[in-house]
């Protein structure tokens, strides 16, 4: 399978064809996911509450994200792989372009921005040819408690001309996360670049999940628009439980 590019995924959404997204945080699993031919792998700051026990986002910080997108590239062959630039980033425009070129240099192929605060770092990025996706409707590390967005005809204007400004910035791609479906529709056929829904219903050019939810492995609530695929969490307390039975009865080692 060819290696995928953000000109790809564009050429995807002229195709009608859906373009399919997961997060991944270490070499194990982003190698199952991008075996499985999925076309984008996200690093996401989600690693904070999926996999570092923080509460939410806010605490990872460019050294947590580097350390799992190395993790990550080891694995990646074909997908497009995406690091999300965390908060801490974005402390001045200036801050943010260095931290997403440092992450560019660790492997990412891509970097993805949350809102339109940043317009300035997304245009200098793009020029200096470094991908840039752009994220809109709920932005976890600015809006604190989810909702969604896109719901009365003044906050879906307002959607559409953050739309706007990120397509114009130079972004490839952009993420609607919990934006109201009709909005999400019909923001999708509002830009040329592919949009990548999650809990936004069927009508974006594609979709995204994160990984420790499609498997069971999430850590406190699960969203209600994500889909367990598998148990993951119980096949391994199984396995915890049996190794612990036959070392204690001595049937293990031999």
């Amino acid at each position: 399978m060819s290696k995928i590019t953000p000109d790809f995924l564009k050429q995807k959404k002229f195709e009608h064809k859906i373009i399919t997204c997961l997060t991944a945080y270490d070499a194990p699993i982003a190698s199952l996911i991008d075996a499985a031919g999925i076309d984008i792998v996200l690093v996401g700051d989600s690693v904070g509450n999926a996999v570092l026990g923080y509460e939410n986002t806010l605490p990872v910080t460019l050294a947590d994200m580097t350390h799992h997108l190395k993790a990550v590239r080891r694995a990646v062959k074909t997908s497009l792989l995406v690091c999300d630039m965390p908060l801490s980033s974005f402390s001045s425009e200036e801050a943010a372009i260095n931290d997403a070129i440092s992450l560019f240099k660790a492997g990412a192929e891509a970097v993805k921005i949350e809102g339109v605060s940043h317009l300035r770092a997304i245009k200098e990025l793009s020029n200096k040819g470094i991908p840039v996706m752009g994220h809109l409707g709920f932005t976890p590390q600015s809006d604190g408690s989810p909702s969604v967005k896109g719901k009365t005809g003044e906050g879906f204007a307002e959607l559409i001309r953050c739309a706007a400004l990120l397509e114009n910035a130079g972004v490839f791609a952009i993420v609607l996360e919990l934006v109201e479906r009709t909005a999400a529709q019909k923001l999708t056929g509002s830009v040329s670049v592919p949009t990548i829904g999650i809990g936004s219903g069927p009508h974006c050019d594609g979709q995204v999940l994160v990984i420790n939810d499609v498997v069971g492995l999430t850590l406190g609530k699960v969203p209600k628009f994500a889909k367990q695929y598998a148990d993951i969490k119980e096949v391994i307390s199984s396995a915890v439980k049996k190794y612990k039975e036959e070392v204690e009865n001595l049937k293990y080692p031999l």
